[in-house]
């Protein structure tokens, strides 16, 4: 009977994740920080935060569950307090722990304090098996904690029907409105693109909400743009693929990221991606072939994505979903490496 105990936080990436393998286990069991209300799978909450009465509390409800379930894998994501906690109630089972990093794991976290990059450190050098949504973030692990076991590329594949519909004069723009995702810097962008007298119809569309929408909505009415630029909110999956289908051009900008799962959406529904020069990106947009990495952010960044050849871009775009972006294909990458451990 295989088992699989999922240690994650309550996010639509976690319970993408279990879609994915969930029926290659018989019984899936998840331990997570807040029970979901719109999914419903055998649940355990426990608090994740970085406390010290966790370090008692936590891993002693991690030990319980690992006791009165028996898995046979305990797959971790995230190489933060998750795994933290997850690794020290399992060092003692002779079960094997998989750990897949998230981007602000490796990326972000351990530059905070001295204290994090040990915790990040611990947790890469104490899980069995390690997975990474993008090789740059593999290297990035294995530099971090002078590794030398071979991690798992792999990601979630995307969930995405593109729609039958007509190509319009349409940036989007889906990113949530942090500092992080630049979406500043993409309005400026457009009021670059908009000076050319031929571009009057273009507009931006604005998905996606944040701490920073307002201002985005300021900066937009400062620059003359308040017919152009369109502001659509938090939408549903539907809505968001008729914009990707529509869109011409879709831009993401951040100042850190691994793979982005909206990047893949973006190249499965036909839109010619404007990406910022990231590793991660780079390793699935070669800048001026299938859409744009943009090494200035004051250029006009957006006109560079009309000089590709539209229809070569898109075909490229697809293939490369269809070899590496979709479910399918990363189902069958995670459940290898299942596999292999229950083999062994």
């Amino acid at each position: 009977m295989r088992k699989l105990l999922l240690v994650s936080s309550n996010t639509i990436h976690t319970y993408k994740y279990l879609q994915l393998v969930e029926d290659y286990f018989d019984e899936v069991l998840l331990i997570t920080n807040e029970k979901s209300t719109a999914y419903d799978y055998p649940t355990v909450e426990l608090s994740f935060n970085l406390k010290i009465k966790n370090l008692f509390s936590t891993v002693r409800g991690i030990k319980k569950q690992i006791a009165s379930f028996q898995p046979t894998i305990i797959h971790i994501h995230q190489a933060n307090s998750f795994a933290f906690y997850t690794l020290l109630a399992s060092r003692k089972s002779s079960i094997p722990t998989v750990l897949t990093a998230w981007g602000s794991d490796v990326l972000l976290l351990p530059n905070s304090n001295v204290l994090l990059k040990k915790l990040v450190q611990f947790n890469l050098r104490n899980a069995d098996f390690l997975t990474s949504d993008s090789t740059f973030m593999a290297q990035e692990m294995e530099k971090l904690a002078t590794l030398k076991n071979n991690i798992l590329v792999a990601n979630f594949g995307i969930d995405v029907t593109p729609v039958n519909c007509p190509k319009e004069n349409i940036v989007y723009s889906n990113r949530l409105h942090k500092k992080l995702y630049r979406v500043d810097k993409i309005i400026e962008a457009f009021a670059r693109f908009k000076h050319n007298n031929e571009r009057k119809d273009w507009r931006l569309v604005v998905a996606a909400t944040g701490t920073e929408t307002e201002s985005l909505k300021d900066k937009a009415n400062e620059l003359g743009l308040t017919d152009d630029v369109e502001f659509v909110g938090w939408i549903q999956k539907e809505d968001n693929e008729q914009w990707y289908s529509k869109a011409k051009i879709w831009v993401s900008i951040p100042e850190s990221d691994a793979t982005s799962i909206s990047l893949l959406e973006a190249m499965a529904c036909g839109s010619i991606p404007v990406v910022s020069d990231l590793p991660a990106n780079r390793e699935w947009i070669q800048s001026g072939v299938n859409g744009i990495v943009v090494e200035d952010l004051e250029s006009d960044f957006i006109s560079d994505a009309l000089l590709l050849n539209q229809t070569e871009a898109i075909e490229l775009n697809k293939q490369r979903i269809d070899q590496d972006g979709t479910k399918e294909a990363n189902r069958e990458k995670f459940l290898k490496l299942y596999q292999k451990i229950i083999k062994e």
